[in-house]
């Protein structure tokens, strides 16, 4: 089984597919908790050089609030995480597959939120 939902944007921009991604996750009722900015940060702690790549920390309250009532340790796997990277031809969007992640609980009623 995969663990991320995968997307190319070929030809594109890393700051534009940025762009759409939290639109994406704002008109599905998430927002941005956290923002890391991968490659400053390598730059920043290693002094080494790397492609775009940045980790968006996305989160639906609804929905995270229904899997915390269900089960109080599924915050350790929130928020949910969605990646954007540079790749040879545009710029790679991938996010946790739910679904995936809830499974790894083994909670049928968790599982349904997810999905």
């Amino acid at each position: 089984m995969t663990y991320t939902i995968n997307r190319m944007f070929p030809d594109a921009g890393i700051d534009d597919v940025d762009a759409r991604a939290r639109k994406a996750l704002t008109d599905h009722g998430f927002g941005i908790l956290t923002e890391i900015d991968v490659k400053a940060t390598m730059k920043k702690k290693l002094d080494v050089e790397m492609p775009a790549y940045r980790i968006l920390g996305a989160c639906n309250p609804k929905m995270a609030h229904q899997a915390i009532g269900i089960e109080p340790r599924v915050g350790a796997m929130l928020p949910c995480n969605v990646i954007l990277r540079e790749v040879d031809g545009g710029v790679e969007v991938s996010a946790i597959d739910p679904v995936a992640s809830m499974q790894a609980i083994e909670n049928a009623e968790l599982t349904a939120v997810a999905g």
